[in-house]
């Protein structure tokens, strides 16, 4: 968890103020100048109303620039960003034509899949000539072709689970699974920094909800012993079900669920466990089995296993991997399934592909040793930062790695100057994030080398530097071996 330090959440506070006060103040001023010349509504509200427009038109709009940033290229260890201006203070920005190359450290391209691949590439090609970009149909029409069955069954295998069922989008996987699965007179309880599509299928769902604290068992236990002695609102009678919904790797934070003491919470309490790895499936575990064989948690007690395919496996789509019966019944009800459009078959080819080579099923090794790769980059890349003095977040084998901006006017500069430095970031600030704790969110890829790495860290020492991020002391580097000889000569 983050520890705001006083001194810094009392500037960020003063900060956020500041521009709030100017903000009113020039609505106020845009009001009055505008009186003669103001519109008849005709009876309609504004749609964009309240503080949500008011924070996206004066402080949203401000830094746009440093979101949204269009790419000319595939998302490799390497990109080309295009270049855009802005004629009204970033009111609208205009695409050019020209394109900066820079380093890539925004992406989710965390095997290096995403990019043209020996083996992965000619099969996406050869299943689009096949089968065409779009089935132009839902799965229980024309929609389900035999790549889709052939991704299902190796899905299920991968993970260690009975069944599996795919769909087209990661997001669409949470929002719309989840109402299926629990409905009025069922309870959720949530983590709290779950991803929006979970918070969103779980408001859909009509299901009570309850949260606790971030990756902590022991609130977990608290909140599941006072709820289950309660019951539900107003009638008191026992909960239908009880579903906890976890992450393997929490976007925002990189941080490694407690699943061990999750399960063994769950197990007591006779719940349901829902387990979303979006960003830990194929990323982190020897064999790229996420978070469940990197900590040693049996497939089998968890009942219900989420992921995408849009991290590690450079396609589109999401699964969901459970037994026969809960797949069977996800099939028989499920929107997703039911009403859009399946999954285009090349990104299942793609997805095909990218598993059987972790597995080596390719006949070679070079699953493994993307695996080995993005392990020692992550960690590389995490224990450099700290020693330079940031704040970074998450968990040693997490490919994401959060640095903690604070401060709205460090926004900006710390992504405008990496971009002037050829190294493209991701900053993440409100709505995304609480408003105080705004970030820059490193994602780093099997495919950076170790000089692309070094690259990167130089360019965000020097701006870290520069816009005043360095939270903590630098630890001092220790001399080698022979500097500590010339010294002694």
């Amino acid at each position: 968890m983050v520890r705001l330090p006083y001194l810094t959440a009392l500037t960020t506070l003063f900060s956020y103020g500041l521009l709030f006060a100017f903000g009113q103040l020039r609505d106020l001023f845009r009001k009055l100048l505008d009186l003669s010349k103001s519109e008849n509504l005709q009876g309609y509200a504004p749609i964009c109303l309240g503080l949500e427009d008011f924070y996206t038109r004066r402080l949203y709009l401000r830094i746009q620039d440093c979101f949204g940033r269009p790419i000319a290229s595939a998302p490799d260890a390497w990109i080309d960003v295009v270049e855009r201006h802005s004629n009204d203070n970033n009111k609208t920005l205009h695409r050019t034509s020209n394109t900066t190359k820079c380093l890539n450290l925004g992406s989710y391209n965390y095997l290096g899949f995403a990019a043209a691949d020996e083996y992965c590439t000619p099969r996406a090609i050869e299943s689009l000539k096949k089968y065409s970009p779009s089935t132009c149909s839902v799965r229980v029409d024309g929609g389900t072709t035999k790549l889709h069955t052939e991704l299902e069954e190796l899905v299920a295998q991968f993970v260690g689970k009975p069944a599996a069922v795919v769909f087209g989008m990661g997001y669409v996987t949470n929002s719309s699974v989840i109402p299926i699965l629990i409905g009025k007179g069922g309870l959720i309880i949530s983590d709290s920094l779950n991803h929006n599509s979970i918070v969103n299928g779980a408001r859909g769902s009509g299901a009570t909800v309850r949260v606790f604290q971030h990756n902590n068992p022991s609130h977990l236990e608290e909140v599941l012993r006072e709820q289950i002695a309660e019951g539900q609102p107003r009638t008191h009678r026992p909960w239908k079900k009880i579903i906890v919904i976890v992450e393997g790797i929490y976007s925002m934070e990189g941080e490694l669920c407690n699943l061990p003491e999750i399960i063994t919470v769950c197990k007591k309490y006779k719940v349901y466990t829902y387990l979303d790895e979006a960003h830990s499936i194929g990323a982190v575990g020897k064999t790229g089995r996420g978070v469940c064989e990197l900590l040693g948690v049996d497939p089998a007690d968890v009942d219900i296993m989420m992921g995408t395919f849009t991290k590690s496996f450079g396609s589109c789509g999401g699964y969901i991997a459970a037994s026969k019966e809960i797949i069977q019944y996800l099939n028989y009800t499920c929107p997703a399934h039911l009403y859009a459009t399946s999954m285009s078959p090349p990104a299942v080819q793609q997805v095909i592909s990218a598993i059987k080579v972790i597995l080596g099923e390719d006949g070679s090794n070079r699953g493994a040793k993307k695996l080995a790769k993005i392990r020692e980059n992550s960690n590389f890349f995490r224990s450099e930062l700290q020693k330079m003095g940031f704040e970074v977040l998450g968990d040693n084998d997490s490919p994401v790695m959060p640095i903690m901006l604070y401060n709205p006017a460090k926004i900006p500069a710390f992504s405008r100057e990496c971009l002037r430095q050829n190294v493209a970031v991701v900053t993440v600030a409100f709505p995304a994030t609480p408003l105080l704790l705004a970030r820059a969110r490193i994602c780093i890829s099997a495919s950076h080398s170790r000089e692309d790495l070094i690259k990167g860290l130089e360019v965000i020492s020097r701006v870290g530097d520069l816009v005043a991020i360095k939270y903590f002391p630098v630890e001092q580097q220790k001399p080698h071996a022979s500097e500590k000889l010339k010294k002694l000569e």
